[in-house]
């Protein structure tokens, strides 16, 4: 029989359903994008799990309830931060939610089972180590979903992680597990179930965890203190046209805006914005969204207003904005593994990009989105098979990508301005913003259409977690967002020129370009992969050490 514990959590501390709630409803106040100080809440969000964990332990629990009270702190935890995935697509959302936080509970399930067969202090030692080489699983595979990545817990108190530009942004999820495991020490001990002491020679314990967080946090704001903008300076416009994607943006929809029309509301909108100092303008994702032939793209009269209406007249002026696109392959044999067919035009792949108009003359480049949002923009593999015999009611496959990190050449009236075209969901991924970086760029632009996700926290989250790519690379992120928070941030994460939500606005700044590179740019995710390689010898260890007791 499990003895009640006194200390800081009294009767709670013996009820796995409580214990899952409090650690769930801890992370989600921690979590942007509430006030910086709640962030504090992180470096405890995990200790009503791990005294779950211990009371299990201690009461000889079977695996199916450790894992049952497992699956329902992550299913909350991602339900209360997340919930707002669902104004996208109700099935998304839930999927969302359900998936991920099945997903989560690999490498909370693979502490457990280190630290019943190998101790208590390897056991605690571990966790970090799944849980951040589960993360970088996260980063790079098909059904990628970091948007509850720990180290961006911290995206609304940048003052304290400008060491980001060393670790990246799971540095940040080292220090939050690490804490946590410091604070249940101190708290629970970390054998069976033992009252919360810290008299005589443990009181330490307590000291250990408190400068494990303060230490960071004064490193970080002796950083920022000193840190000065670096690189020339260029002014950018960024507009947002504020129109509905649901009623308004896209064919077939109950108030749709003819793309003409949409596309003379952008030019009359940039045209009030710019001033002769302007050397680039971003348009937000998707803002001409017809489908457009690459090939004939140069040709096409939207491409012709542009050029007449707004590069010609302001020399020295340059313009990204996104597009829906299309790309054709000869043959099945040429075809990328994403390619669609159809009798009338042959192999083809649709893509979702940025197209980058260098001034009133020069070809129109292209970059296209790699980041793929899993479900929506991409399918994986596995499921494509299965679901191209199912009519959804809709295009079904996944959309077109490409390996390489394009960064777009200066125009001449800014040589300094080499651009890292950044689409939507793909600013919340550190490493593959690092690459744009290595490939020379000096400024983030980052095109989105936070619309789909309606007035909750999706789109705030979104646009805190780019101040965390501008920490690790140390440049500015000009943001356009068809609704949402178009804005601007600098090399500190610090958030400027806000527009309001549902609002058509424009903001105009002047960017530093920097061409310097952070530790974190050259040598990338040493903690993710480190971590990963842990845990490969951890599970190994999990298989060898029973084979060899055996014999």
């Amino acid at each position: 029989m499990t003895p009640t514990p006194s200390g800081p959590l009294g009767r709670l501390g013996q009820s796995p359903p409580l214990l899952a709630l409090l650690g769930a409803a801890l992370l989600w106040a921690a979590w942007p994008v509430h006030p910086a100080p709640f962030a504090l809440l992180l470096f405890v969000g995990f200790v009503p799990y791990l005294r779950l964990e211990q009371v299990l332990t201690a009461q000889g629990a079977r695996r199916g309830r450790v894992f049952a009270f497992t699956y329902l702190f992550l299913v909350l935890w991602n339900a209360f931060t997340t919930w707002w995935v669902s104004y996208s697509t109700l099935g998304g959302g839930i999927a969302a939610v359900v998936l991920n936080a099945a997903l989560m509970c690999l490498p909370l399930l693979a502490f457990r089972r280190t630290k019943q067969r190998f101790g208590t202090k390897i056991g605690y030692l571990s966790l970090p180590v799944y849980w951040i080489a589960f993360e970088q699983l996260h980063l790079t595979w098909d059904l990628s979903w970091p948007w509850l990545t720990l180290g961006n817990g911290f995206a609304s108190a940048t003052s304290w992680v400008q060491w980001y530009e060393y670790t990246g942004f799971l540095g940040g999820s080292l220090w939050v597990l690490s804490v946590n495991v410091l604070v249940f020490w101190a708290w629970f001990g970390t054998g069976g179930v033992r009252p919360w002491t810290i008299n005589g020679p443990r009181r330490w314990r307590c000291a250990l965890p408190m400068l494990a967080i303060w230490l960071p946090i004064t490193v970080s704001l002796t950083i920022n203190h000193s840190f000065q903008e670096k690189g020339p300076g260029a002014e950018v416009v960024v507009i947002q046209p504020n129109i509905d994607p649901y009623e308004a943006k896209f064919p077939g929809t109950a108030n749709f805006i003819p793309f003409n029309e949409q596309l003379t509301r952008l030019l009359a909108r940039t045209e009030a914005a710019i001033t002769p100092e302007t050397r680039l303008v971003l348009w937000p994702e998707t803002a001409l969204d017809e489908v457009y032939l690459e090939a004939t793209f140069n040709q096409s009269p939207q491409v012709a207003r542009i050029r007449q209406e707004l590069l010609a007249r302001h020399p020295g002026l340059s313009l990204l904005t996104g597009i829906t696109s299309a790309g054709t392959y000869p043959d099945a044999a040429h075809a990328s593994p994403t390619a669609r067919h159809r009798d009338d035009a042959g192999y083809y792949d649709v893509f979702n990009t940025a197209a980058y108009f260098a001034d009133a003359s020069a070809p129109v480049q292209f970059y296209h989105k790699s980041k793929l949002v899993p479900g929506v923009e991409k399918i994986p593999p596995v499921l494509s098979s299965v679901l191209s015999n199912i009519d959804l009611g809709g295009v079904v496959g996944s959309y077109g990508s490409q390996d390489e990190r394009t960064v777009f050449p200066p125009a001449p009236g800014a040589p300094a301005l080499r651009l890292a075209p950044l689409i939507c969901y793909e600013s919340i991924y550190g490493d593959f913003a690092a690459q744009y970086v290595r490939n020379g760029a000096t400024l983030f632009g980052l095109i989105t259409n936070d619309g789909w996700w309606s007035d909750s926290p999706g789109y705030r989250q979104h646009l805190a977690y780019g101040a965390l790519r501008c920490i690790e690379t140390r440049r500015d992120l000009a943001r356009s967002a068809n609704t949402g928070i178009s804005a601007f941030i600098d090399q500190r994460g610090t958030i400027s020129h806000r527009t309001g939500w549902w609002v058509g606005a424009v903001s105009r700044a002047t960017v530093h370009l920097n061409t310097e590179q952070t530790f974190y740019v050259r040598y990338g995710e040493l903690i993710g992969h480190g971590a990963q390689g842990l845990a490969v010898l951890g599970i190994i260890g999990l298989v060898l050490v029973p084979l060899v007791r055996r014999k």
